[in-house]
């Protein structure tokens, strides 16, 4: 793969994403960004995509973003981290509009924009021992990556609120009791499961997952 961060495969109606740089905890930058959007764009266009799978190798998800890189660019910062934002944004936008669900799957931690892919997730597991935080207010940033729509959608604007002011690190079980992922799996069945996870929805019939992913996404976001 060289140096890319984010490697893209496709097999069996399953599109896999999978966070690549574990060297450095797979933290979110403008070459993340750009390649996280280029992938998202190709699965989209795809209509033998039945499942995106959403992984990461390593012992970490995300660490978020790079603030080396920060440093790096302080000079021209603010458009530098535009231009991040609009590449991370774009790939969101791509994964919820796409017709096929997005499964996450979270191993060690997810923080900053990595919890925010969490987030955007149409479901997500955790291994026992993973842990959320977003860190962002931490660091004098506002959070980005769809967090501030997602999240209040998952616990309550109040909830959300605290966990974005106050940076709480959440275990997986405390992550799956507000909502924010659907399963905790021990850590040592965390791949068996998520693939049987992922054979079980390539199962169902060719039009039930695209469906119901319609269906709650326009359900969070209906007045009645």
């Amino acid at each position: 793969m060289g140096n890319k961060k984010i490697d893209l495969q496709i097999a069996d109606g399953v599109g896999r994403i999978t966070l690549d740089n574990p060297e450095n905890y797979n933290t979110v930058d403008l070459q993340f960004t750009r390649e996280l959007a280029s992938a998202a764009r190709h699965l989209e266009a795809d209509p033998n995509v039945k499942v995106v799978a959403l992984a990461a190798n390593g012992p970490v998800f995300s660490f978020g973003g790079d603030l080396r890189e920060f440093i790096t660019h302080k000079a021209h910062l603010q458009t530098h981290v535009r231009e991040m934002t609009v590449h991370f944004h774009s790939a969101i936008l791509s994964l919820i509009r796409m017709s096929a669900p997005v499964i996450v799957a979270v191993n060690g931690m997810a923080a900053g924009g990595g919890f925010s892919l969490v987030c955007m997730s149409d479901m997500a597991i955790a291994c026992r021992s993973a842990k959320f935080n977003f860190a962002y207010t931490r660091s004098g940033l506002t959070p980005d990556g769809g967090a501030t729509y997602f999240l209040p959608r998952l616990v309550g604007p109040q909830r959300a609120f605290d966990i974005m002011s106050t940076n709480p690190t959440l275990s997986a079980e405390e992550a799956c009791g507000l909502g924010i992922i659907a399963r905790v799996v021990d850590d040592d069945d965390f791949e068996a499961e998520f693939k049987r996870l992922l054979e079980q929805l390539i199962s169902l019939p060719s039009d039930a997952l695209p469906r119901l992913k319609t269906l709650l996404r326009v359900s969070s976001s209906a007045s009645l």
